[in-house]
């Protein structure tokens, strides 16, 4: 079976003690991992990654596979239930893609992560970063947020403007 109900990914979908999800993209869905980072989800990608690869890396870091590779689905521990495993249907793009994974399993949208790494995102001192942001977005912001996983800086420009806009049109 390649869809179940979301109450039986419940069992999977709990990887920590915040109750937070984390997912394994396959090679399929690299930008589909970066707006799961964008919606506060941990999302691992590797280009190139071989089933057998993907499968093992996820089941040794608790992470539920999202493919559209549907003999992945035919292997055992993916059939069988032993790694949690949620089948994304080709021709969606990225953004209905997110729409599908957050509507199957009933997530909400988060705090974002970092798009680049997965990394969580922790505010600094403004003053902190004088030597580092751009002069003219030093000027015009005021909160900064730095990846704990990449170290790279963010800060509220129009590009998040306009993917916290995406992420709020699609919002399960």
């Amino acid at each position: 079976m390649r869809n179940r109900p979301a109450e039986w990914y419940d069992a999977w979908i709990v990887t920590r003690d915040d109750d937070t999800p984390r997912f394994f993209c396959d090679a399929m869905h690299g930008g589909l991992a970066r707006w799961l980072r964008a919606a506060g989800y941990d999302a691992a990608f590797a280009y190139g990654i071989d089933d057998a690869d993907l499968i093992e890396r996820a089941s040794r870091t608790g992470r539920m596979i999202l493919s559209s590779d549907g003999p992945l689905f035919d292997r055992n521990v993916v059939r069988d239930g032993a790694v949690a495993a949620l089948y994304v249907p080709r021709g969606l793009g990225k953004l209905d893609a997110l729409a599908y994974v957050l509507r199957t399993l009933e997530l909400p949208i988060r705090s974002p992560r970092c798009m680049a790494c997965g990394g969580a995102l922790h505010e600094v001192p403004k003053h902190s970063v004088i030597h580092e942001a751009p002069p003219r977005t030093y000027r015009s912001c005021e909160r900064f947020w730095r990846c704990a996983r990449c170290g790279k800086l963010l800060w509220r420009g129009t590009h998040w403007r306009r993917i916290t806009r995406k992420l709020a049109e699609i919002a399960p």
